[in-house]
């Protein structure tokens, strides 16, 4: 049996930049990815298959399309292998939450089964598979720090990440990308610009993000007003350097000086029925 992690993708700030002549949204968003994560295993089995478990198991097990049996044979299909092999993915991210939980599950059956079935197909090869099945999914495959453009596809380095804590908070909702799009009123906004030697520490981090923002944050906030509450839940946090949403929605994450720090922290802000995590930001 071998295992792969599928690691919470952060979005650190997301500007909406354009839009192409299809209806796609041209992006610029900051990435990180955090110790929070689900778990896919394998082993030996003459079909291929997939059950889920976890905490955030239902409504997932049934789903025939579900983007880790996507990627499994999309990866046979590219290497002229029979997909075979049963997978067991444990669901610890919230579902449609912002923190790119599918795209990371995708990300990591593609890992995964390029070992388990001796392909080696590397990384460069396995981020192009990754393009078909979403445009999130090919970050998730380094499942490092980037600079995400284009639709999400366009992946740059991003300059070199501080140590820092991140605390994560879901309020317990799913929201829809499409809907929140659909939802979103204004003009486009800029390209981030960074300092191209990076950050020496959370702090400085925090406050160049202070100068970017969410432009999803207000159409997810009119969808389900909940999320106000978890980053005011952050925000109240002395220790908080900085509380946003990641992604659509509706998760949102706090910054803190670090691992230990917002460790402690997701003690303070967690409520009744909230999905909370504190750890540090990781494969800066």
């Amino acid at each position: 049996m071998l295992s792969e992690r599928a690691c919470a993708k952060i979005n650190l700030h997301l500007h909406v930049v354009g839009r192409r002549p299809d209806g796609y949204h041209l992006l610029d968003s900051l990435v990180v990815f955090a110790g929070a994560a689900d778990i896919l295993t394998v082993e030996r089995a003459g079909t291929l298959s997939l059950s889920v478990t976890g905490p955030f198991a239902a409504g997932l097990d049934n789903e025939a399309d579900n983007l880790v049996l996507r990627a499994a044979r999309a990866l046979a299909v590219h290497a002229d292998v029979p997909p075979a092999g049963r997978l067991v993915l444990e669901k610890n991210l919230p579902v449609a939450s912002g923190i790119g939980g599918g795209s990371a599950d995708a990300a990591a059956a593609l890992r995964l089964l390029d070992r388990f079935w001796g392909i080696g197909a590397g990384q460069g090869t396995l981020a192009a598979i990754a393009g078909g099945l979403g445009a999130d999914v090919p970050v998730c495959v380094a499942s490092r720090s980037a600079v995400m453009s284009g639709i999400g596809e366009v992946l740059a380095p991003a300059p070199r990440m501080p140590e820092a804590g991140i605390v994560l908070v879901n309020p317990g909702v799913a929201v829809s990308t499409p809907a929140v799009f659909r939802a979103r009123n204004g003009g486009f906004s800029v390209a981030a610009v960074w300092p191209p030697e990076g950050w020496p520490d959370a702090a400085s981090l925090a406050t160049s993000l202070h100068g970017t923002g969410n432009d999803l944050e207000a159409a997810a906030l009119g969808l389900a007003p909940v999320i106000g509450e978890a980053l005011a839940a952050l925000a109240a946090d002395p220790a908080c350097l900085l509380a946003r949403m990641s992604g659509s929605g509706a998760t949102c994450f706090g910054i803190y000086a670090d691992a230990d720090v917002a460790r402690a922290a997701a003690d303070s802000v967690a409520r009744p029925g909230w999905w909370v995590w504190g750890g540090g930001i990781i494969g800066g």
